[in-house]
């Protein structure tokens, strides 16, 4: 059938725009199965924080900075100096004395501008703010089901979907909504028409728009930032998709429905409503100090790294006895220390988790494709764990206990069960709490299918970013990194970043078996890549619950048994160091004995702290950082732009990796400071729904972001709010280079998200970067950091 073809006026146009704007603020969120840390403020990094912090208020009432109080403390303890607060007043035109006087001064709170559903609610004492939250969330939680329903929704369009759900729902009549599903059914069948239909009925203009539509899809919360998620990744490979437009749709028939029911009450506060709606959104005062106020606690934060940092003396001459690249994700950086004390002999090499393959992978006896990538990339290697001998044994047992598993949650079948044999479950339950840490399982190894000039330019390309092009050791641990742990339903935000909510296993493992591959080796000479014939490389997997490195058996050697044994001693004593020093910041760490056990254990809130603290990106060679102990808070990618041709791979780190942990950084900075809509809540009260995420309670909206007990230990927050710091080792030309060629990236540093610092050749930060020019770093100020 042929889709109708409709023409609409200029005013017509300008309220589709301002709904695509609109759409474009809300920041995407991933399923469960696949959690990818997110910047919530993806839609606003072209404007100034100042601005942000503006617009969040009005939309949402939020603010996006921590309290002054916070601020003010650091002030009088010295942590934030005189020239922090100079500098940021100036940046933010604002004289240096109103700054201070404003650090003790409490911000006047948030508050969104209404909405109709908000008028109705004041003027009727009726809560139909969650009352609308849990109608759209009943729908929704069936519409978007990713397998979870015995009973799936038939297959179409939401507005479609809602339409059918809505018009049969007598919930709304029933509440004080008469008429309801008779409004639903009479409006039309197409989004668009329903669309114009209903601003027509509210009287919103094209100026009042942007911000209003803005407004309504930040009171869908994560079902909102869910149909976002599916536009995001249509537009990323090139097509299109209407979720959320058609989500917006069905707020607006909300709105429109409690405005012909509550008319006579809301109408003048609505027209008044409207006209705020339409004024130009600005930086107020307080906005500015606040945004200056945070500007100073990040300069401060900038001026301890550039303190802390300690170059080791560089031996890069001798050919180390081991190397291990580990992903540059901030929990390696504890064990990556660890290791380099435990044997001098080695050297740690910092990479991007999925090792340059991003794939579109199958596991053993799955039909399920993964991505094993960054979700900003589209995989484009296909890459499979298959073993025939085995396979069809493997897909019976999974049936055989997918079917267990849906009998015991059966309608029919549930109550009886647990009366039955949920006494049986108590061993388990022990069982699992107390028997500590579980091996990691394996798939057989898996398999590249790729033409052989490919391979040999793939592996190329791997080896020059990873600046890993001579000095090849005896013996290249690839290691990527996962985590075990048990009845987490965000258990994959504790996976590798940049595996797309995976572990990394698979990536490591392609990676090994393609730099031990004899005819990729032969064409990389051709590259000017010469690998030694001794060298092995080994894939292995970072538990970053229990720091315990497994070590695949892909790629056996009798020659190098020695070299093994060696990597395995030193694995065993940085494990045990690195659990150590995570003990101590863990509740209940105790002397890190236990810390294997928390990933088994079905009870633990917090199994492992994952990137909670995470401040800085650092792209150097390693000898610039090795003497260092940053905190587990930094990620290290290894960079040597002598060996950079034509600043390549600098433009691949600042576009992708820089990226990448800039959205990891703000998702903890957002979970920290705007929990209410940036934050899962509170594990306890999850409910995962539809596969997709968890809700409070027993439904209503879908919370996205980080658990509360993922930044906060009850007390305190765990996470300090800062913005990242990315320091760059490389000439201050080529950097800006990059920087003018890519805008979205320059808007990051720009308007205040990302802070950009340049290291010399000393290992030195030395410079920084603000309003498109470089500024020494003052070396007094480093050197009192120091001293503090």
């Amino acid at each position: 059938m042929t889709a109708p073809t409709f023409h609409f006026s200029g005013p017509s146009l300008e309220l589709f725009a301002a709904a695509q704007d609109a759409a474009a603020q809300i920041p995407p969120a991933f399923a469960l199965e696949a959690t990818v840390a997110v910047n919530p403020f993806l839609g606003q990094a072209g404007e100034h924080r100042a601005l942000t912090a503006a617009r969040m208020a009005k939309v949402a009432g939020l603010r996006i900075f921590p309290d002054r109080t916070a601020i003010a403390k650091r002030i009088n303890t010295g942590g934030i100096t005189e020239a922090d607060l100079d500098a940021a007043a100036a940046s933010h035109g604002l004289s240096p004395a109103a700054l201070r006087s404003g650090a003790y001064r409490e911000a006047p709170p948030a508050r969104a501008l209404p909405n109709v559903v908000d008028l109705a609610q004041d003027a009727t004492g009726i809560g139909w703010a969650e009352f609308v939250a849990d109608r759209i969330g009943a729908w929704a939680a069936v519409h978007f089901d990713k397998g979870q329903a015995f009973w799936p929704a038939p297959d179409s369009g939401a507005y479609t979907a809602w339409k059918a759900f809505a018009s049969r729902d007598l919930t709304p009549g029933i509440a004080g909504v008469p008429g309801f599903a008779a409004r639903v059914a009479a409006l039309p069948d197409e989004p668009r028409l329903a669309f114009l239909r209903c601003c027509d009925a509210l009287g919103v203009s094209a100026e009042a728009a942007p911000l209003y539509f803005h407004r309504l899809l930040a009171t869908l919360e994560g079902w909102g930032q869910y149909a976002r998620h599916l536009g995001w990744l249509a537009e990323r490979d090139g097509g299109q998709d209407n979720t959320l437009f058609e989500m917006l749709v069905i707020r607006l028939a909300w709105e429109v429905a409690l405005f012909d029911q509550f008319k006579a009450q809301v109408a003048a506060d609505w027209e008044a409503a409207l006209s705020d709606y339409a004024r130009p959104l600005t930086a107020s005062d307080d906005d500015l100090t606040d945004a200056a106020l945070q500007d100073a606690s990040d300069r401060a934060a900038e001026r301890a790294l550039a303190a802390k940092v300690t170059p080791a003396a560089s031996d890069e001459t001798d050919r180390p006895a081991i190397q291990a690249a580990f992903c540059i994700d901030v929990r390696s950086e504890v064990l990556r220390r660890a290791l380099e004390r435990a044997d001098s002999g080695i050297r740690t090499i910092g990479f991007a988790g999925f090792f340059g393959l991003a794939t579109a992978h199958r596991g053993h006896a799955s039909d399920v494709v993964e991505a094993r990538a960054p979700v900003l990339l589209k995989p484009a290697i296909v890459t499979a764990s298959a073993d025939a001998a085995g396979e069809t044994a493997e897909r019976i047992r999974r049936r055989g206990v997918r079917a267990w598993g849906r009998f015991k949650m059966a309608a029919v079948s549930a109550f009886a069960f647990v009366e039955a044999a949920g006494p049986l479950y108590i061993g388990k339950l022990l069982k699992d709490s107390l028997t500590g840490h579980k091996a990691v399982g394996s798939d057989p190894a898996p398999t590249l299918d790729l033409p052989l000039a490919d391979r040999i330019a793939a592996a190329a390309q791997i080896l020059r970013a990873m600046s890993l092009t001579d000095g090849f050791a005896r013996l290249v641990l690839i290691a990527g990194h996962g985590a075990h742990v048990t009845n987490a339903p965000h258990a994959s935000a504790l996976q590798c970043g940049a595996c797309g909510g995976h572990a990394g296993d698979v990536n490591a493992r392609l990676l090994a078996a393609l730099l031990n591959d004899a005819e990729v080796r032969a064409g990389l000479v051709a590259e000017g890549l010469e690998i030694p014939e001794d060298t092995l490389f080994l894939a292995g997997l970072h538990d970053t619950v229990s720091d315990e490195v497994t070590i695949f058996g892909d790629a056996p050697s009798h020659a190098h048994g020695a070299d093994i044994a060696r990597l395995r001693s030193a694995l065993a004593v940085a494990g045990q160091a690195a659990r150590g020093e995570r003990a101590a910041r863990l509740p209940r760490g105790g002397n890190g004995a236990d810390l294997a056990r928390r990933g088994a254990d079905w009870s633990e809130l917090r199994p492992e702290w994952g990137l909670a603290g995470c401040n800085a990106f650092i792209a150097a060679p390693r000898h610039s950082t090795a003497g260092s102990d940053l905190g587990g808070r930094v990620f290290l990618h290894d960079y040597d732009w002598k060996a950079d041709r034509n600043f390549a791979t600098l433009e691949l780190i600042m576009t992708a990796p820089v990226v990448v942990a800039s959205w990891i950084s703000l998702q903890y900075y957002g979970s920290s400071v705007a929990p209410e809509a940036f934050g899962a809540g509170n594990k306890l009260l999850h409910n995962v729904t539809g596969g997709i995420g968890v809700v409070e309670g027993n439904g209503g909206m879908l919370r996205v972001g980080l658990p509360l007990q993922s930044v906060h230990d009850g007390d305190a927050l765990r996470h300090t709010p800062e913005r990242l710091s990315v320091v760059m080792a490389a000439p201050r030309q080529a950097i800006k280079v990059v920087l003018d060629r890519h805008d979205g990236l320059r808007a990051l540093f720009d308007n205040g998200w990302l802070a950009l610092l340049r290291m010399d050749d000393a290992g030195q930060i030395v410079d920084r970067y603000e309003g498109g020019s470089w500024r020494p770093l003052d070396a007094a100020e480093q050197q009192d950091a120091r001293v503090a």
